[in-house]
């Protein structure tokens, strides 16, 4: 519609406040309790306007057609300067003295050119409140206009703020009023984003003194938010998230907004560190040079004298698509084997698998956008609000305003709170819970059986076996009540765009492959994939680049883009563009590359980016493994669990400090940009795969990272039409993008699922039980999983002031089972399994049901891996992290001598 403002002619959109209209026609109104992101109020004043000679609120006022505005009406502004004047006569005379690009008060004072208050009165004086160490908070700057209330309800969907006192005392407040660090303040950061006062702030933004600001993706979960990194005499003075970004929309999380810490740790490695005899003797310090030589001749004896099969190598999910990339190129052109994984292995690989065979493609069907439309959502194995907080948040905002919610996971976790259905199955029972769900479905009449008719196959067979999963035999195999199970199904089966989205509750278990399969059988049941305005299943990935790092072919059975090492025609392209022979067999996975160590056929692991010593299942296998090997390469930021056993570490460099790209878990493909110089030597695993090539004779072209997408390019047809000037000139591509002229595919199958039969294939799949049980010896069951404020081994988090968040582990167990033990909050406790023995702090909490145990693995000296399973799934290799049969005993207490702290 044509608005008039200040007689110029606008075009807005239907919808459009006035507000809206006077800054597209390039006028300026100042406003104090407007943010985009929220609902206006109009309670400011201060963007007052005159419409067709009434002074109105620009921000809640509809724009309409032929209206006639004007912003430099002397009765508005006159009103809104009155209104202004009377809130800065409250403020201490600091509240002007912030830089104007910090304050919006301080620029609408700019723009009525106020400078002075005539009104006398008393001024707050009530202090501040540091004890957080990112938000502080100044109670005198407040100005109750509420914003950072509502963004902490409306869109972060803690509830963590309020308003208390009454008139000219009403200040904000964290929890019930006492230390802010006390409160449930989660750290995002939007209120310090969004308060206009300067009342919230962060200490790296008050210095104005900062020189360049880079626009990069963050490097924690795999949600993939745009992050800007403001830097400063060298140095991160903040992050601010990207109010452009696609996926986080302007929001963050407390682990990519503030823990930038670690990039100028004391700790961090900086020059190359070598042994000079066996593993007894220390690392020390070495040139590139040297190192680079001990590391080639040392690989090319072990490959030469044993066979490439002798060598393991572990990419990384932290490190980006083009190391990835690199990494596999390699392992298959230098190394001459097929023995390349990466950490998906350990989460995401029934994903990969379940997901490909049901559908096509080995990722999530559809973009995160799509979640905007659901009308129903439901979260299987996944806690986003602590481990993709992003997207808990946008959760909770489409809760909030009215999508039904099921949450089916063993702990009661935050979503839960809001759910209609928490479905609170026993561990390992998923299998059983998507059966019963499906033969509800089915018999009640929620099928989409035109889309079963036309667009799946395997009906038969699944109806068949589903005649074993009544929903009272399925109830009882999970534990829960039948009525519980129906009514999830029901409500599931009545949406009309349901959404799910599933994480690593059910992808790491022993029967984890066949938990995807029968999560699909839902979806494809009520035809909720592959049609119009489908909401589909976004499979949620715990590091930055699981997604990608599995794109880029770091797997022992496919070349990049998932294409079979096993099929000629791949490999002869690949040949023909490496100038080199791709192995014909496919390798080894990870958990077999250490079985194949300590049986003495592996006699090399090269690890990148990864602490498997400390995060993979059975770490005391993992460390014996190592011990085993003749030598061991690894890279990394600090001298982590696993450089620690290493023969040669080379000094690496995160996120911040390199290009490239990530994909996030809806398969969004994003840039990375430098945003920071590397300390001492530092550099790239890039550049240190290229250097190692080099001193082994070998050339792996690809000068540039950009470079290295090029060439993935002309080999994968799914990333076909990526190339960095396409993602720096129209921002981020979803794969497939088959053409330079395609923009990349958000929602899949909408033609033809990517299946041999162009068919979704439901999978018959029987309920299996865990590969381990508890008993009388070990009676309890312990679930692994991530905490909000650290992020994996914890070697970047634990480096950041999160450590005073959260400075170590505890085991959250459930009062009835303490007060059996004679445990209170905060004692100490031996948790044995049958591999190992770990001392915690127990945190009594009911969030666990009695009989189950709740551990995170971010802290070295609790390390809770040692503790986990060996089982692990058998179509894929992921090991069973989420069920691990355990005893307890009061610290001091425990007897069995066969078990000990480390494994």
């Amino acid at each position: 519609m044509r608005v008039s403002v200040d007689n110029i002619d606008t075009e807005v959109a239907a919808g459009a406040t006035v507000l809206d209209a006077v800054r597209a026609a390039g006028a300026v109104v100042p406003t104090l309790c407007f943010d985009e992101r929220l609902t206006p109020q109009g309670s400011c004043r201060v963007c007052l306007v005159s419409v067709r000679g009434r002074v109105m609120p620009a921000c809640t006022t509809p724009a309409a057609d032929d209206m006639e505005i004007h912003t430099d009406d002397d009765t508005a502004r006159r009103s809104a300067r009155l209104a202004l004047e009377l809130l800065v006569s409250q403020l201490p005379a600091r509240a002007l003295d912030i830089p104007a690009e910090r304050s919006e008060l301080v620029r609408a004072c700019q723009h009525f050119g106020l400078t002075a208050t005539r009104f006398d009165g008393a001024t707050r004086n009530a202090g501040v409140d540091h004890s957080h160490p990112y938000v502080k908070l100044d109670r005198d700057l407040c100005i109750a206009c509420n914003r950072c209330v509502r963004m902490c309800a409306d869109v972060q969907g803690t509830f963590a703020l309020s308003l208390a006192g009454r008139g000219f005392d009403t200040v904000v407040v964290a929890g019930t009023g006492g230390p802010w660090v006390s409160s449930p303040c989660v750290a995002c950061g939007g209120c310090v984003d969004t308060c206009p006062s300067g009342a919230l702030s962060e200490p790296g933004l008050a210095d104005p003194r900062i020189g360049r600001t880079t626009t990069t993706t963050c490097g924690y979960c795999g949600v993939g938010c745009t992050l800007r990194v403001h830097v400063r005499d060298d140095a991160v003075a903040a992050i601010t998230p990207g109010h452009d970004g696609p996926v986080n929309r302007g929001h963050a999380c407390v682990k990519g907004r503030f823990a930038h810490a670690f990039t100028r740790s004391r700790e961090r490695l900086t020059t190359p560190l070598i042994r000079d005899g066996g593993r007894d003797s220390p690392l020390r310090p070495a040139s590139w040079q040297e190192a680079l030589t001990v590391a080639a001749t040392r690989l090319a004896a072990i490959r030469d004298h044993h066979g490439p099969e002798a060598i393991g190598m572990i990419s990384s999910a932290r490190a980006t698509n083009e190391e990835n990339y690199l990494a596999q190129k390699f392992a298959r052109t230098v190394l001459g084997t097929n023995n390349i994984d990466n950490c998906s292995r350990l989460c995401h690989a029934p994903s990969a698998v379940g997901l490909a065979a049901a559908f096509g493609y080995a990722g999530g069907t559809n973009s995160v956008d799509d979640l905007d439309d659901a009308d129903c959502i439901l979260i299987a194995g996944a806690n986003p609000t602590e481990a993709h907080p992003v997207i808990g948040a946008r959760i909770k905002q489409l809760v909030l305003r009215g999508a039904r919610l099921i949450v089916i996971d063993p702990r009661r976790i935050d979503l839960a709170e809001m759910a209609d259905v928490h479905v609170r199955a026993r561990p390992g029972s998923n299998v059983a819970v998507f059966n019963g769900i499906a033969r509800v479905l089915l018999d009640e009449g929620y099928a989409d059986q035109d889309f079963l008719r036309t667009r799946a196959s395997g009906l038969a067979e699944l109806t068949t076996l589903l005649g074993d999963y009544p929903p009272d035999h399925a109830a009882r195999l999970a534990g829960i009540t039948s009525d519980t199970l129906v009514a999830a199904a029901r409500l599931y089966g009545k949406a009309r765009r349901p959404a799910m989205v599933y994480g690593l509750g059910i992808t790491e278990h022993a029967h984890g492959t066949d938990g995807v399969r029968t999560l699909a059988n839902l979806a494809i049941l009520k035809g909720a994939v592959g049609t119009p305005g489908c909401c589909g299943i976004l499979s949620m990935r715990g590091q930055n680049n699981v997604q990608g790092a599995s794109d880029m072919g770091a797997l022992p059975d496919m070349l990049p883009g998932y294409q079979h090492v096993t099929d000629a025609g791949v490999r002869a392209r690949f040949s023909r563009a490496w100038q080199a022979e791709v192995p014909v067999r496919p390798g080894l996975r990870i958990l077999d590359m250490f079985a194949s160590a300590i049986a003495g056929r592996v006699r090399a692991m090269y690890v990148i980016g990864e602490d498997i010593a400390q995060t993979d299942p059975d770490s005391g296998n993992v460390r014996r493994a190592l011990a085993a090997c003749d030598l061991v390469i690894n890279h990394d930021l600090f001298l982590s669990t696993t450089a620690e056993h290493a023969d040669v570490v080379f000094p690496a460099v995160p996120f911040l400090e390199k290009d490239g790209t990530f994909v996030s878990f809806d398969r969004r493909i994003q840039r990375v940009r430098r945003a920071l110089d590397p300390p001492g030597q530092a550099r790239s695993d890039f550049d240190i795969l290229h250097l190692l090539a080099r001193a082994m004779g070998a050339d792996l072209g690809c000068p540039t990272p950009a470079d290295a997408m090029a060439e993935c390019a002309t080999l994968t047809p799914t990333f076909a039409g990526v190339s960095y000037a396409r993602l720096d000139r129209d921002g981020p591509l979803h794969w497939p993008c088959r053409s330079p002229d395609q923009p990349g595919e958000g929602r899949l199958y909408l033609d033809s699922f990517a299946t041999p039969d162009g068919r979704a294939a439901l999978a018959a799949r029987p309920y299996l039980p865990p590969g381990e049980q508890p008993d009388s010896t070990f009676p309890y069951l312990l679930i692994t999983g991530r905490r909000l404020v650290h992020y994996n081994s914890g070697s970047m988090s634990r480096r950041t002031p999160n450590h005073q968040l959260r400075p170590h582990e505890v085991l959250d167990l459930h009062p009835d089972d303490a007060a059996r033990l004679g445990l209170a909050d905060g004692d100490l406790v031996d948790v044995a399994s049958r591999r190992a023995a770990v001392t915690f702090p127990v945190h009594l909490t009911d969030t666990v049901a009695p009989g189950q145990l709740f551990a995170a693995f971010n802290f070295p000296d609790t390390p809770t891996n040692a503790l986990t399973s060996d089982a692990s799934d058998s179509e894929t290799g992921c090991p069973e992290y989420k069920i691990t049969a355990v005893s307890l005993s009061p610290a001091g207490l425990r007897t069995s001598p066969n078990l000990s702290a480390q494994g």
